[in-house]
């Protein structure tokens, strides 16, 4: 096990998926980026904008800090969550996929034959099912409450951490790439960890967000109201 020359990285390499399993998750990132796109343009304002060049940049920095795991593979911090109660799921996974391609064109972090294995799952899986794990749980515990809030952060963003790097270990052993146990056994194992990681930062900056400015948080408090007053100023 430890002499394996795998990389079990979130950001998957060329020639580590199949070809089915790689066409499949390009169709799911190609509606992915096309949705996200119709729904940013209808319902965003330019507002909106700065934002989501400010989460990217971070997003991508953080990213690139990778931990290094036993066997040759290495997790790393994902960010879904927090693009996704920043920017809501549609601007959040337009980030996640963004930050994505550049990685891969312009570092290689993360092959172009994976590119879309890489969207669906730290983009559909961590900003998608983190966001509305994160609507759930705030819903149960105190929607408008700091609370609610937290709880709701810190849980969603470690489950979708998590659960996004089990769907890749899935994948890669469906590929046939590397053996289902051996790949749940390594990711989980250590993303279990990186996600407290993940779900400590995530609530660092949604709890000073949420104190100083919650007008910039998608859906908190003061959102809608903000909204409210800008298209009254339009």
């Amino acid at each position: 096990m430890f002499s394996l020359p795998i990389h079990l990285a979130m950001h998957i390499p060329d020639g580590y998926l199949s070809l089915p399993v790689s066409l499949v998750t390009g169709g799911i990132a190609i509606a992915l980026i096309s949705l996200s796109l119709s729904h940013v343009q209808s319902e965003y304002k330019e507002r909106t904008v700065p934002l989501m060049g400010v989460s990217a940049a971070f997003i991508f920095a953080a990213q690139m800090v990778n931990f290094p795991i036993i066997g040759g593979t290495s997790g790393h911090l994902l960010g879904g969550t927090l693009a996704g109660i920043l920017l809501g799921p549609w601007a959040g996974s337009l980030v996640m996929s963004v930050v994505f391609i550049v990685q891969s064109v312009m570092f290689q972090d993360g092959g172009l034959t994976a590119l879309g294995a890489n969207i669906a799952i730290m983009g559909l899986i961590g900003t998608f099912g983190g966001y509305y794990l994160y609507r759930l749980l705030r819903s149960l515990v105190g929607r408008n409450t700091w609370l609610g809030m937290s709880v709701a952060t810190a849980i969603a963003s470690w489950s979708s951490l998590v659960v996004a790097s089990a769907v890749c270990a899935v994948l890669l052993a469906i590929s046939d790439t590397v053996p289902l146990v051996l790949g749940l056994t390594a990711m989980l194992s250590w993303h279990c960890m990186i996600g407290i990681g993940e779900a400590f930062i995530t609530l660092a900056v949604i709890s000073f967000l949420w104190r100083t400015r919650p007008e910039l948080i998608y859906d908190s408090p003061n959102y809608k109201s903000s909204r409210v007053t800008i298209n009254k100023d339009e």
